[in-house]
């Protein structure tokens, strides 16, 4: 028995995908390689962001975060997932099942919010520039990505913390393929309405209320490059702002229709393939977005590369040449 009376479940088995069991291989591969092309991708962007100078500005450094957030986000669902394709156990305990699902839900929380900061980042690179360096210093740019890990980590408490109380007493099978608050809520053995409101106004405020602040954002946006008189402005404005704009279609798109409903409102097999948008497929294409539409990204990759091909066969004899000119600095220096 768990949590006194209230419990009998000690563990869960997630089901997964069980109607294609028979492409399971296939399946596993499919995952795995967008899995490694997301972790990969959003790798190269943060260590690009972090040790090339020029990209040391406010986009940058939120974009940073949201590589970082993209990293995580996919590592809680995707391991486990990959698992369930395998011959091996789906079974997960119950406390690591309340950890997947706070984990997930803040960095989805934190996600919201970072897209909102950086909206507001553009708002104020194009509708106030001469005020952007001030209002989006490097301090104030850390303060609000900090403010969006922290809300991230601070919304799903409570909501986490009603499902974890809830009786749980048979059957124990999560037709899913990660532990979410849907799945979870139709095991329970009580009446779950109180807990699947509760649940769905939080949501819905904090999905809602992102999506609203960054709408207004590009209102705004669009109407000031609208007025711009010089063509090459206007594209320059649009270019700065596309990739996120993308991102942010991509990433409310599907998870609008996920959450801001009453619970139940889909199937979970619906639900199935609107969670793998947002889990699986958006941070893959993330990179993409980001790499294809932006000519820094481009450049600082470039420099990289073109640094890696810098005495490729005679690295030894480059550092012999650095170490010779240390050595003569050394001597004049002494004379």
């Amino acid at each position: 028995m768990r949590r006194g009376n209230q419990t009998s479940v000690t563990e869960f088995v997630i089901l997964g995908f069980p109607s294609l069991e028979k492409f399971s291989i296939l399946l596993f591969v499919v995952f795995l390689t967008i899995y490694l092309f997301t972790l990969v991708g959003n790798t190269l962007i943060f260590l690009l962001v972090r040790t090339d100078r020029r990209l040391h500005k406010p986009m940058f450094l939120l974009l940073n975060n949201l590589s970082l957030l993209e990293i995580c986000y996919t590592s809680v669902i995707v391991p486990k997932m990959l698992s369930g394709f395998l011959p091996t156990s789906k079974n997960i305990s119950f406390t690591g099942c309340m950890v997947q699902l706070y984990t997930f839900s803040a960095l989805g929380a934190a996600e919201c919010y970072l897209l909102t900061v950086m909206a507001y980042d553009r708002y104020l690179a194009i509708c106030k520039p001469l005020h952007y360096a001030t209002l989006m210093s490097s301090t104030s740019c850390l303060k609000l990505a900090a403010g969006s890990w922290i809300g991230g980590f601070i919304s799903p408490v409570l909501p986490v913390v009603l499902i974890s109380r809830l009786p749980f007493c048979g059957p124990n099978v999560i037709n899913y393929f990660y532990c979410d608050a849907q799945p979870l809520l139709k095991l329970s053995c009580m009446d779950t309405f109180t807990t699947e409101a509760s649940i769905s106004i939080l949501a819905s405020t904090l999905i809602v209320s992102s999506f609203v602040l960054t709408v207004v954002s590009y209102i705004y946006i669009i109407s000031t490059i609208l007025r711009m008189s010089s063509a090459t402005g206007r594209q320059k404005a649009f270019s700065t702002c596309g990739s996120h704009l993308t991102v942010v279609i991509v990433f409310y798109g599907t998870i609008v229709c996920m959450y801001v409903q009453p619970t139940g409102g889909y199937s979970l097999d619906v639900n199935k393939v609107l969670s793998l948008s947002y889990t699986v497929f958006t941070p893959m294409l993330n990179p993409i977005i980001y790499s294809l539409r932006n000519k820094d990204i481009k450049d600082a990759l470039r420099r990289v590369i073109r640094r890696s091909n810098v005495c490729p066969r005679k690295r030894s004899d480059c550092h012999m040449k650095s170490g010779w000119k240390r050595a003569k600095v050394k001597v004049i220096s002494v004379h």
